[in-house]
């Protein structure tokens, strides 16, 4: 998961709550925001995976979330 698809997939999960989550959200599993934790570099795919289980999300959102949908040939 890159950067950009863990901002995509928080964006698309938490909508309005997105930045609050971000910046406010301390992660138990990782010990600190995921803002802190990308700024320090901890892969962004641990942090969502941190991000799920903090916020209790299904399995579904877990897996392949961030990514764009495939363009039309």
């Amino acid at each position: 998961m890159r950067r950009s698809e863990f901002l995509r997939a928080v964006d698309d999960h938490f909508g309005a709550r997105a930045s609050w989550i971000l910046a406010d959200l301390t992660l138990p599993a990782i010990g600190r925001t995921a803002a802190d934790a990308l700024d320090e570099g901890v892969p962004p795919r641990d942090i969502w995976r941190a991000l799920c289980d903090e916020m209790d999300l299904p399995a579904q959102a877990r897996y392949g979330a961030g990514l764009r949908a495939p363009r039309d040939a």
